[in-house]
């Protein structure tokens, strides 16, 4: 080594003791070396490939096995110095002219000659290098301008290291990648793999509707119910001519069932109203109506619509077959059902439909305290409905519908001696309109016929309108139109029956999200068949309904409605105001 320089007086043998001993003390510290370099290397790049790590550790016992044959191989008894130390590991600093390294000597070099070979100033730690081909660039821009002894040296030592690291780095740039811990580059994380903040703190989508009812799962059914309990102030009770005030206790239970298959579809929708008097004019009034739809997906793009539904209504003291002086009215109970088959050909729609109603009549109950059967106007009515339309586009589809039916009574001849059987045709145009949330629905004109058996008795016919539509101007309002044209028979002696006309128009609005308003008109038409005797319904109601969370809720309406008509002894108007409770689920 270069730093050693023998004296004169000492002989051959003394020299290579002491070279001996030289040698043996470099050999003990380099071990521990080796191993502190060994650690500095978590310090330097990462690579993803598992198989780095064993092919830099094949390099490197490969250059320690080189460097041990060299040492072993040089012989002690000349002056030839011993090989330098290098380092196996990017982290370490070899002793190749750089830095403070190279103004002091080697690390593990022998001191400069002086009069004490192990000075007590150990030599200043090594610096990590922060790249192997900047730290060869030094070293030989450093060597250059050193003395040629050192230059020799340290050239040496540089090429053997630049040799081992040249072939590490060509390794680690074939597998590690570009992105290092000490990269200076701070690369943009994926948005997907941020952190997201806990389930609790994360903003929650608004409901269209906070109050509406969340409903109860029952099976594969969601079912939503509704009970409202309250007063009712009546100025006529009965809604007839002879009708006087009451304070009336009233229920109304209502019910929406949604099946929730993923093919084919159910509904299930029904109502019951109870009226009680608590003072006043004795009104002991139930009704009730439930139907359910279910819809069926057949192939050949063929669709199965079935329906079925029961209603059990009190005859109403204005209806023209009520019984005069009948302190409770006929209670009329209707069973109907009715099969659709549905056809989309291309642009073209085809239904077929089937239905059949069947109304039963109770019996009267009288002031003298018996009844009177009313079972001679018990009847079947039995209908097929051809509907035909074209697809205009998918908003508009115009149609055509020609209807044929029977209406059998149970009795054949009534007791004032009547066939009231008859056969009922019809025809209607319309247009069905579906834009999507803003106007759904559909509207048709056409004309009814019903031809009684009994000559004595005239048809009841008339132009038919119907209706029901759906408009949403903005957000939160919802505008309805129905009509409907309904033939109505009659057993009274020598009429034939009636052409009712009835319409409503009804508004719904969201005034804020526990406040809900609603308002509606109607308007009722009867034309008597053989005569100019007519009716004329007028009625206006106004309601509103605040939620105090999502399941309760205090409502209020105002209702008015008056009939006139030419015949005597039907003219009345009736009054109401509504407060109560409202619950749902």
């Amino acid at each position: 080594m270069s730093g050693f320089q023998p004296q004169n007086k000492m002989g051959r043998k003394g020299k290579a003791v002491r070279a001996l001993l030289l040698a043996t003390t470099v050999f003990a510290l380099s071990r521990p070396t080796l191993l502190c370099a060994q650690e500095t290397e978590l310090r330097g790049e990462v690579s993803d490939s598992p198989n780095l790590d064993d092919q830099q550790y094949k390099i490197r016992q490969t250059s320690m096995a080189g460097t041990q044959a060299a040492q072993a191989a040089a012989t002690p008894n000349d002056n030839t110095p011993l090989p330098t130390y290098r380092p196996t590991s990017q982290g370490a600093l070899p002793d190749d002219g750089t830095g403070e390294a190279a103004a002091t000597g080697g690390t593990f070099d022998p001191p400069a000659a002086s009069g004490d070979p192990f000075p007590d100033n150990p030599a200043p730690p090594p610096r990590r290098r922060p790249s192997a081909t900047r730290a060869a660039n030094a070293a030989n821009a450093e060597a250059e301008t050193t003395d040629s002894h050192t230059s020799k040296r340290t050239a040496t030592a540089a090429t053997t290291k630049d040799t081992d690291t040249a072939a590490i780095d060509e390794q680690d740039t074939a597998n590690r990648p570009a992105v290092t811990i000490d990269s200076a580059e701070r690369l943009r994380l994926d948005p997907g793999a941020e952190r997201t903040e806990a389930i609790e703190g994360q903003n929650k989508k608004n409901e269209d509707d906070p109050f509406a009812a969340t409903g109860i799962k029952l099976g594969s059914f969601v079912i939503r119910p509704t009970l409202e309990q309250g007063l009712t102030s009546s100025t006529n009770a009965d809604s007839s001519s002879l009708g006087k005030p009451a304070l009336l206790s009233e229920t109304t239970l209502r019910f929406n069932a949604v099946s929730d298959w993923q093919e084919n579809s159910a509904t299930v929708e029904g109502y019951g109203i109870f009226r009680e008097t608590l003072s006043g004019y004795d009104i002991h009034e139930a009704q009730g109506h439930v139907d359910g739809t279910l819809n069926i997906d057949l192939d050949n793009d063929l669709r199965a619509i079935a329906k079925l539904g029961y209603e059990a209504v009190p005859e109403s003291a204005s209806a023209p077959d009520a019984v005069v002086g009948a302190v409770g009215q006929p209670v009329r109970q209707t069973v109907n059902g009715s099969l659709a088959v549905e056809k989309d050909a291309g642009k073209m729609r085809f239904a077929l439909t089937g239905a059949v109603e069947h109304d039963i009549f109770g019996d009267a109950k009288l002031s003298s305290g018996g009844s009177l059967s009313q079972k001679g106007r018990d009847s079947t009515l039995y209908t097929a409905i051809l509907r035909t339309g074209y697809e205009i586009s998918p908003a508009i589809t115009p149609f055509t519908e020609i209807e044929i039916g029977r209406r059998a009574y149970d009795l054949r001849v009534d007791p004032n001696g009547f066939q009231r059987s008859s056969t009922r045709l019809g025809a209607r145009a319309g247009v069905e309109l579906d834009l999507r949330e803003k106007l759904t629905g559909e509207f048709s004109v056409g004309w009814l016929r019903e031809a009684i058996d009994d000559d004595a008795l005239p048809a009841i016919s008339g132009a038919t309108v119907n209706a029901d539509l759906k408009w949403s101007p903005e957000r939160g309002t919802t505008i309805g139109l129905t009509a409907q044209t309904t033939a109505e028979n009659t057993t009274n002696a020598g009429e034939s029956g009636s052409m009712l006309y009835s319409g409503s128009l009804t508004g719904e609005r969201q005034i804020r999200a526990n406040l809900t308003g609603n308002a509606a008109l109607g308007l009722e038409w009867r034309d008597y068949t053989g005569s100019d005797d007519h009716d004329l319904t007028l009625s206006a109601e106004a309601g509103l309904t605040w939620w105090l969370n999502r399941y309760t809720g205090l409502t209020t309406r105002a209702r008015t409605e008056k009939l006139t008509s030419n015949l005597v002894g039907r003219d009345y108007t009736a009054n109401s105001i509504f407060v109560g409770v409202k619950l749902q689920r």
